[in-house]
């Protein structure tokens, strides 16, 4: 039988590398995965292993050291590794996003600084847009930076920073109302800084704390937390692209990229529900027989098998949409919002053809079910991509006359 998910049209070099790291998660990510999350461990192991395959730096450019490949490439790499545990697509994901926005708007002497260590792992990437208050409402953001002399000075607090303790470069999101007076429209006064810090908890640079890890459902062993700057000085050659002004665009341009990502975790975590369900329905016998066997079995299969492929599809479809150079709103929303929805219900079929083994902690299935409802909000709710969807769709649609 064909395996689901596939992708036409990939080159050799595209094929070998999805074909390593298919390898490296089936031997190296699912057979300790479980256990790592329900120890809430972060998976140094596995980070040193992509660390050795070149993972973290599968999309910077090859002048900076690292394998220039393409966002679709990334996502079927994601998309894999999220097969095995979500978690760990989530430490490479907000890397990948700081090192896109680099590339994308960084100065040509930010690039040079950080690219190359990001392409090694040296240097790991976070970014912050979430604060305590401020939920999908980015235009509400309330840290500021205040200009002083050649640096600027940040306050606020942030939220919901994935790999806050264990990354070194944080991407992080103000208000900055140097030069944008009074009446500015919000999201034409934000200013991304790039900060850098050491890695752990505490106070790791003047005026920054990361406070600890946020217990969390799910989503285990990847470190979530809060930021905390309280008078954090930051050189004004640290501003994104040395313009303030700027941030909001830089942000939503590196969310695109998330939402592809996160989509492409939908699409593995779904698929590997899929294999679970499948696998335990044929082992599974009631009433003398496996229960692949009875029809209401066979059915879910079926739903949650069409479901895998056409997330699948859509997320591919905003990956080379976007590698095209063409705006991807649209396709990057719905593939996050089908490819999340979708995971769900494949997950929750899957729960529930093991029927009350998949409340077990024994079975890899009850890990899934606490993961899956993260993808429902990251990178923004289900709500927020319908209304990009929508607005998106009535430009496209536009009565004339």
């Amino acid at each position: 039988m064909a395996r689901l998910a596939q992708t036409a049209g990939l080159t050799d070099v595209q094929r070998e590398i999805l074909s390593t790291v298919r390898d490296f998660v089936d031997k190296e990510i699912i057979p300790v995965a479980t256990e790592l999350e329900h120890r809430d461990e972060y998976p140094q192991d596995i980070v040193d292993g992509l660390k050795e395959l070149g993972l973290f730096g599968l999309m910077i450019p090859e002048e900076y050291g690292g394998l220039g490949e393409s966002l679709l490439t990334y996502a079927l790499c994601v998309e894999e590794i999220a097969r095995g545990w979500m978690s760990v697509s989530g430490i490479i994901n907000t890397h990948f996003i700081v090192a896109y926005m680099l590339k994308q708007h960084g100065t040509r002497e930010q690039k040079d600084h950080f690219l190359p260590r990001m392409a090694l792992g040296e240097v790991r990437g976070a970014f912050s847009m979430s604060e305590p208050a401020l939920g999908s409402d980015v235009s509400a953001i309330s840290s500021k930076a205040v200009r002083d002399g050649d640096e600027y000075v940040l306050n606020g607090q942030k939220m919901w920073l994935t790999n806050g303790g264990s990354s070194t470069l944080v991407a992080v999101l103000v208000r900055s109302d140097e030069g944008h007076p009074e009446g500015t429209a919000p999201h034409k006064s934000m200013t991304t800084f790039l900060v850098e810090k050491e890695p752990g908890f505490g106070e790791v640079r003047p005026g920054l704390t990361i406070p600890g890890k946020i217990d969390k459902m799910g989503y285990k062993g990847v470190d979530t937390t809060e930021l905390i700057m309280d008078g954090l000085r930051i050189p004004a050659d640290r501003v994104l692209g040395g313009t303030t002004g700027r941030g909001f665009y830089q942000m939503m341009d590196g969310v695109e990229v998330g939402r592809v990502n996160v989509a492409a975790r939908g699409c593995g975590v779904a698929q590997r529900a899929f294999e679970l369900g499948v696998s335990y329905a044929q082992q599974r016998h009631t009433f003398g027989k496996p229960i692949a066997q009875h029809q209401a079995i066979q059915f879910k299969l079926a739903e949650m098998a069409t479901k895998v492929e056409a997330a699948h599809a859509m997320m591919v479809n905003a990956a080379r949409k976007k590698d095209s150079g063409e705006r991807n709103d649209l396709e990057a929303g719905m593939a996050k919002y089908l490819a999340s929805e979708y995971c769900k219900e494949v997950v929750e079929d899957a729960f529930r053809i093991h029927g009350g083994y998949g409340f077990s902690k024994e079975y890899e299935i009850e890990r899934l079910y606490r993961e899956a409802p993260m993808l429902l909000i990251g990178e923004g709710t289900a709500e927020i991509q319908k209304m990009i969807i929508g607005r998106r769709l009535l430009e496209e649609y536009r009565l004339q006359g």
